[in-house]
């Protein structure tokens, strides 16, 4: 007797994809937040140049970024449909719309990526996986509160800088955990899920 899965698959290429540029995105932006407060602390031709292009290859890879992600997680909410019919999933269309709605993208997409992750599989862990998104997303939204706060209140200022680049740095680690979970469970889920194929009785 073998064993042949006749369901979907985890997306492996797409979680390492997305794995790969977010790292490569944090790098960047901690590259760009220097590039940029050295521009504004010592403003010259040489520095406007270097904080510009910094500042696009930042832009480029966090466009990249974003897109891979999402194309991750539209991939993941459907094996999750598939591994859990009775889900209560958001569409594809308001999942993705989501993250691009001012304060809405502040708290609803966490919920998506939750939702997918307790749908993919029945290891998910209320404490330990719930924790890690909470973590991730909370390093995220730090990252962004202290950008805002920094740039109005001290701009130039390398503690506001350092803090909110290990947040930054922080938040891109824990949504590489974040994705690894995911997708390892769904990985498992599918395999345990395999049907067995009998091979025809010889004549």
């Amino acid at each position: 007797m073998k064993t042949t899965n006749t369901t979907g698959k985890a997306p492996w290429a797409l979680a390492r994809s997305a794995q790969a540029t977010v790292a490569a995105a944090a790098v960047a932006d901690a590259f760009r937040a220097v590039a940029v407060r050295d521009e504004y602390l010592h403003p010259s031709a040489a520095s406007l140049h270097t904080s510009g292009f910094v500042s696009m290859v930042f832009a480029y890879l966090m466009t990249l970024t974003v897109v891979l992600f999402l194309v991750w997680l539209a991939r993941a909410r459907r094996n999750a449909l598939e591994l859990s019919p009775e889900a209560a999933l958001p569409g594809r269309g308001w999942m993705i719309g989501a993250w691009f709605i001012p304060v809405v993208n502040l708290v609803v997409p966490r919920r998506f990526v939750l939702d997918i992750g307790r749908a993919s599989s029945a290891s998910w862990g209320r404490k330990r996986d719930t924790t890690l998104v909470n973590l991730w997303w909370g390093a995220w939204a730090g990252h962004m509160l202290v950008v805002v706060v920094g740039s109005r209140t001290a701009p130039g200022s390398m503690a506001f800088l350092v803090v909110a680049e290990a947040l930054m740095i922080g938040a891109a680690l824990l949504l590489g955990l974040v994705i690894e979970r995911v997708t390892a469970l769904q990985g498992a889920a599918f395999r345990a899920t395999a049907l067995p194929v009998t091979p025809l009785a010889q004549a």
